[in-house]
């Protein structure tokens, strides 16, 4: 009888784990950030010289992929002027975003740098929390923790975070895999600010994304990030800072948002 009783314990200890796993994996993240259609464009500044720009766009239709609802969004890079000249930078990539979960089902990249050149196609199982990485005609398959991202859904996915509930100071983690492996993208909240932008002047809140020290940034707060104070959450301004200078990044231009923003 008490044999009976354990077996019974350890059976219903099981199928919580597997029901908490699998509500898990079918979250529902309550999204009024962002929609198709959405278009936001970057200028890429050393100075006052131009040095890239940058383009980030929610497609307009709905996509499938593995049998879910997607939106496809797409980043791209590219070097303007003379940084054109110095080193030539044509960087494309392309997330497939569950609409319900804010998970990747495909990414895709194209770096073209100079003369390097990198193209990956990964896609992610997350019933088998696997991510499967090909590389011309290598293919490889990773172990992925639950509700993985990639660069691009991590940053939509902090869009849906409500930070009225994240204290300042607080450091968001969100478990993301790129090149062959998973690490934590890691966002401190700083808090809120007003800045000027060339559309006017508007609320915002501070971010820092945590960088580990390398010899190309200058510590571990080297970026800053400001997102507008309101549902949208979208990017206006970034500063980085380098062994050789300040980089900065400015909105140029914003299409087909949630909200109006709120430019006095």
């Amino acid at each position: 009888m008490k044999r009976l009783k354990i077996t019974i314990i350890a059976v219903l200890s099981v199928l919580a784990i597997l029901a908490f796993r699998q509500y898990e994996q079918n979250r529902i993240i309550v999204n009024k950030s962002f929609s198709f259609g959405e278009k936001v464009e970057y200028r890429v500044h050393y100075g006052f010289i131009n040095a890239a720009e940058a383009r980030v766009e929610i497609a307009r239709n709905l996509s499938i992929v593995n049998n879910h609802p997607c939106y496809k969004i797409n980043v791209t890079g590219r070097t303007v002027g003379a940084f054109d000249l110095i080193t030539r930078v044509r960087d494309n990539w392309r997330s497939y975003v569950d609409t319900l979960a804010i998970v990747p089902h495909m990414f895709y990249q194209s770096i073209q740098e100079n003369k390097y050149r990198k193209e990956e196609t990964i896609v992610f199982n997350h019933d088998k929390d696997q991510a499967t990485s090909t590389i011309k005609e290598e293919t490889k398959t990773f172990n992925t923790p639950n509700n993985i991202n990639d660069i691009i859904s991590g940053y939509f996915f902090l869009r849906t975070i409500n930070f009225e509930k994240i204290a300042l100071g607080e450091v968001i983690e969100i478990p993301t895999f790129f090149d062959g492996e998973v690490y934590k993208l890691r966002i401190k909240y700083a808090g809120k600010d007003v800045i000027k932008t060339k559309f006017g002047k508007i609320k915002v809140l501070k971010l820092n994304p945590l960088i580990p020290d390398n010899k190309l940034f200058k510590g571990e707060g080297a970026v800053k990030l400001w997102v507008s104070d309101d549902v949208n959450k979208i990017p206006l301004k970034a500063e980085v800072e380098l062994a050789i200078g300040s980089l900065e990044m400015d909105i140029k231009s914003v299409k087909n948002l949630q909200t109006e923003l709120e430019w006095f």
